[in-house]
């Protein structure tokens, strides 16, 4: 670490001036040699880097943007190339190549502060051994080896021997404890930030490498700094923990005010301005119009959360309009109210069994029609036909057609004349 660490050497000077000058500032209300005065310098100094990174952080949520709207087209690759994984990675790299699209930019505010993160770990590094370092000097030099935060000096380390933490001014049960709990709650909310961005803020109905990326971030970080954490000093552990803690709150605000279509964090999010236009009957603040204004311009390709939230506009009366505005509408009210009458006059799907008695009957109600009709027709045909006409003598009356022989007229025979007998 201290080889890493001295790497970014150059970058010393500046990051003990900006600590130095929060000491001072701070110096003057709890103390110059108290835990609170150089905590707060170095949690201030998390704070300046974290507000001079926010182009960067919105540049990483523009690329995480872009991730989002070639989703269709991944998942388009994903069915085409289904069974040859290697063509699939090679068209998705073709596709981030043509689009600009860098699906490791979710890191890049991590590499941007790490420069800052190993020349801090420099500073107190030289503050443990007793050197000064940058625009710290022997009285500063002092001041910082006697502060201590709960009861752990401020260079102190997870690892150090008991002499090393003796000579500090401090016992190594405080020690352990502190950095434990920090490790702890360092790694916590490093897995936590990742895990609301994988749960409520990706859309799971396509999956891609960005995705797998984000993964196996969640597990990977979280166990690094807790590995690394044993050899971080106190004042390291400060910083991260800041950080950590910065970017969970940055990235819940992000995800309740922008959050990535298809994914749960939206449906929250829709439903909730979905409530704000029933309350009040408009769209209030421009970055909610902006939301309903990319809605109404997909048209077709919205995803079913966006057509929910249009479909309970119309049912309210409301007519997104494409300047992200709502009008009444009653066009949209009967539309929605004819949809939804039309849906429930729809029969309901019978089952195999229904459908087979259903068919059992119809057919035993043939049966017995036809049989009714049958006698009837029977009870009222006249016999009178048969008997008024004369049959041949000595010859025994046909029985049916059926019985006629071949060459002979089907039916009654007419009778033949006595004088040609």
């Amino acid at each position: 670490m201290d080889t890493i660490a001295s790497l970014f050497s150059f970058i010393t000077w500046p990051v003990s001036w900006v600590i130095v000058q929060f000491h001072t500032l701070y110096g003057a209300i709890f103390g110059d040699d108290t835990g609170w005065a150089w905590g707060l310098s170095i949690v201030s100094l998390v704070v300046l880097i974290r507000i001079c990174l926010i182009p960067l952080f919105v540049k990483q949520i523009k690329s995480t943007r872009n991730m989002q709207v070639l989703q269709p087209k991944m998942k388009a690759i994903q069915e085409r190339y289904k069974s040859d994984k290697q063509r699939q990675s090679e068209e998705m790299m073709k596709l981030y190549k043509e689009t600009g699209t860098n699906p490791l930019s979710s890191c890049l505010p991590i590499l941007a502060q790490s420069p800052f993160f190993f020349a801090l770990y420099h500073v107190l590094s030289a503050i443990a051994s007793g050197k000064t370092i940058g625009v710290i000097d022997q009285p500063l030099l002092d001041s910082a080896r006697k502060a201590h935060i709960f009861g752990a000096p401020l260079a102190a380390k997870f690892m150090d021997s008991e002499a090393t933490v003796h000579a500090l001014g401090a016992s190594l049960l405080d020690v352990r404890v502190v950095t434990a709990v920090m490790i702890v709650m360092m790694s916590a909310s490093q897995f936590f930030t990742q895990r609301q961005l994988m749960t409520k803020n990706v859309d799971l109905t396509v999956k891609t490498p960005y995705m797998q990326q984000q993964k196996m971030l969640m597990y990977i970080f979280p166990l690094i700094f807790a590995v690394m954490g044993i050899n971080f000093p106190v004042g390291v552990l400060v910083y991260w923990l800041t950080t950590n803690v910065w970017t969970m709150g940055q990235q819940m605000y992000v995800i309740n005010q922008n959050p990535t279509p298809g994914s749960k964090a939206q449906d929250h999010y829709l439903g909730r301005l979905l409530k704000s236009v029933t309350a009040h009957g408009e769209v209030r603040g421009r970055t909610k119009r902006n939301t309903v204004k990319r809605i109404v311009s997909k048209g077709p390709d919205r995803n079913d959360i966006e057509r929910k939230f249009i479909t309970g506009l119309a049912k309210l009366g409301f007519a997104a309009q494409e300047d992200g505005t709502v009008i009444k509408s009653d066009t949209a009210l009967a539309e929605s109210e004819g949809g939804a009458a039309q849906r429930r006059q729809q029969p309901k799907r019978q089952t195999k069994a229904q459908r087979q008695t259903g068919a059992a009957q119809q057919t035993g109600a043939k049966d017995t029609d036809s049989t009714e009709s049958g006698s009837k027709t029977s009870l009222q045909k006249p016999d009178a036909s048969q008997d008024d006409k004369p049959k041949p003598a000595g010859k025994p009356a046909s029985g049916s057609s059926r019985q006629a022989k071949s060459g002979q007229r089907k039916g009654p025979q007419r009778p033949k004349h006595p004088s040609k007998k």
